[in-house]
């Protein structure tokens, strides 16, 4: 049980606040709750499917229920990714677990029915990624489809997350007020036209050049009359590092505050407003070492989550999280103790990622003393259809729920699903073997698959004059498996380079490309090493102080002289500064290419089967040292 501070006293700012049968929302006056953000207000149409609800008691605590998921990612079909839980015999991974083929937006839609259906009150929200890095269904239409489906699931409140700023600040305020405005290579509104969302994007930490939020910072929700009426307010927000993972011109402008600060600002805004509960949506998390695999247990938890609870007020209930893919339910005490000096409990919770997994949040409020009672969670795995997998059928297990596909939202989802298939199915050549994205340690690398992405790029602009190409490895999205055949689909290339960026061609002198490499074991972000093309090869040794740990660079067997020039192919998302490669930007001479996905799909049908690299060309002189420890989640293969 979670035991959490009493409420503070009443604000006196304006609220807005739109109707809803006994319940009513809106985002709070915030730092900037002007007539932009008025309509956020507006009202949300009832489900058909909610009118049936428990009866709520006339005294006692009143009950909340929040339906919660995470990092969505517009994956509309089943992903075909299991979630393992355990099975009841106590033995470590994979042993003890069973495989739950889990996800799809229609199966999706089903659970959080039945989990809204528990509770006379209940809210539903997301903690960010819910659009981009995407697969091809959703994608291919801006996630379009990703955001219709979810305003007929009832979704209330998503926080952003960094991938909703893939495609720039523009695109980001269309998807979030509506409209049909080009902002981005693909032209929006291509099957129907995109409206207003029914749910809110919040964006506490996501700041203008004056200081203000690009987007609402909070939500409100109120529930009940008279002395039973008791409100939820929600803030929203991304992780602080969003800007060295997003394309530097399309983030232009903006800045991203310190989530801890930026929730102990909001919260006693959100009491004063009428919060009795204060919850944060924070697309920033942790990862757990339960074993057997449960994404419901919570040991061991660690990552960056964890800094920002520890200084979180107490005033702050829940945190529902996300980034990181991995669920866990866990009861974390914080350093900072309630105002009576008890230990402050936060109930911290994460539902994996693609929707397969939905958290059910059951909160009592007490309406006389404003203040939370208790919350328990638990994460509800969104039970699709069996499917195939490398090591055989995934069956799943009648021991929880399997959820039927909701066919209102089959139906739409089949619409953009038959609008793709011209274009996912068709054959874009042939690969002689299969190619994983590098997991686990070797995260921070490209591998196999990263090497032939740069030889693809650096085939592509030869007529630039390019000697180079660089792939950065956190750019990779899935794995590549060809057909029997060995062929490959557009679907299958796309799911791999979903972000459209344009191949450009520089000058750079071989200190630059040396001080360019550097950067990716600096101290500035996640390390990474630069994925290259054919013909050059360097070395790196951790050991080193930071700014010497590149001990050498060849370009076909010889050494590369840092005084003279070469023409170096990038993305243009590196090309300006992107994953903390400032030095990208320093290049001359810049000669535009084609999208990199098209440089891929050229390069796959020149030499069918194509063979994948096995050369060597980024060499660790001490893999014992790289930092990067994180595995996948349980169950989960990119």
């Amino acid at each position: 049980m979670i035991r959490l501070s009493k409420r503070l006293a009443l604000w006196a700012l304006p609220v807005l606040v739109a109707s809803h049968a006994a319940a009513q929302r809106a985002p709070s006056a915030g730092a900037q709750a002007s007539a932009a953000h008025a309509g956020a207000a507006s009202v949300l149409a009832a489900h058909p499917r909610h009118r049936s609800q428990p009866r709520q008691p006339a005294t006692g605590p009143v009950e909340i229920g929040i339906a919660a998921f995470n990092d969505f990612h517009g994956a509309l079909l089943p992903p075909h990714q299991a979630v393992l839980v355990p099975n009841g015999t106590g033995k470590p991974t994979p042993e003890g677990n069973t495989a739950i083929p889990a996800g799809g937006v229609a199966w999706m839609a089903s659970t959080l029915d039945a989990v809204r259906a528990k509770y006379p009150n209940h809210v539903t929200v997301s903690a960010g990624d819910l659009i981009s890095g995407s697969p091809i269904t959703s994608s291919l239409f801006l996630d379009e489809p990703s955001v219709g489906a979810m305003n007929r699931m009832g979704l209330e409140f998503n926080a952003l997350g960094n991938h909703e700023f893939d495609r720039g600040r523009l695109e980001i305020l269309r998807m979030a007020h509506g409209g049909c405005e080009q902002y981005t290579v693909r032209k929006p509104c291509a099957l129907e036209p995109y409206g207003k969302p029914r749910f809110t994007f919040l964006a506490a930490n996501t700041l203008t050049q004056d200081g203000t939020p690009l987007l609402p910072p909070t939500g409100m929700k109120f529930f009940g009359q008279g002395k039973r009426r008791v409100g939820i307010g929600f803030i929203g927000m991304t992780l602080r590092g969003t800007g060295d993972i997003s394309p530097p011109a399309g983030v232009k402008g903006l800045r991203w505050a310190d989530e801890a600060k930026t929730a102990n600002h909001y919260a006693p805004l959100l009491r004063r407003q009428g919060a009795d509960v204060v919850a944060l949506l924070i697309h920033q998390g942790g990862r757990v070492r339960n074993d057997p695999a449960d994404p419901n247990g919570c040991t061991d938890l660690y990552g960056d989550i964890r800094e920002i609870l520890d200084r979180l007020d107490p005033s702050i209930d829940l945190v529902i999280s996300g980034h990181t893919h991995w669920a866990y339910v866990c009861d974390y005490v914080g350093k900072k103790p309630n105002p009576d000096g008890t230990p402050h409990h936060v109930l911290l919770t994460s539902a994996g990622l693609w929707g397969e997994e939905v958290t059910d949040i059951d909160v009592l409020v007490d309406p006389l003393r404003h203040r939370m009672i208790s919350a328990h969670a638990h994460n509800v795995v969104v039970q699709s259809d069996p499917y195939q997998g490398p090591k055989g059928m995934v069956e799943g297990s009648d021991a929880m729920p399997r959820f039927k596909p909701r066919p209102d939202i089959a139906a739409y989802v089949e619409r953009y699903v038959a609008a793709t298939k011209q274009y996912s199915a068709r054959k874009v050549g042939y690969l002689a073997q299969g190619a994983a994205k590098t997991e686990g340690p070797e995260s921070s690398t490209g591998g196999p698959l990263g090497h032939l992405i740069a030889d693809a790029q650096l085939a592509a602009t030869k007529g630039a004059g390019a000697q180079i190409a660089f792939m950065n490895p956190f750019g990779v999205r899935a794995s590549l498996w060809p057909g029997e055949d060995k062929s490959l689909t557009f679907g299958q290339i796309y799911a791999v380079q979903p972000f459209g960026n344009q191949l450009m061609t520089v000058t750079m002198t071989g200190a630059q490309i040396k001080a360019t490499l550097e950067e990716g074991f600096d101290t500035i972000g996640v390390q990474q090493a630069l994925s290259p093309s054919a013909g050059f090869t360097y070395s790196y040794d951790r050991s080193h102080p930071v700014g010497e740990r590149i001990t050498g660079m060849t370009l076909h067997g010889l050494p590369l002289d840092p005084a003279a020039s070469y023409r170096v192919t990038i993305s243009d998302f590196l090309a300006n500064g992107g994953d903390t490669f400032t030095i990208f930007t320093k290049g001359i001479d810049k000669t535009p290419g084609e999208i990199d996905l098209a440089a891929l799909e050229a390069w796959l049908a020149q030499s069918p089967p194509r063979p994948m690299p096995a050369d060597q060309r980024d060499i660790d002189l001490r893999p014992d040292l790289n930092p990067n420890r994180n595995t996948p989640p349980p169950g989960m293969h990119y």
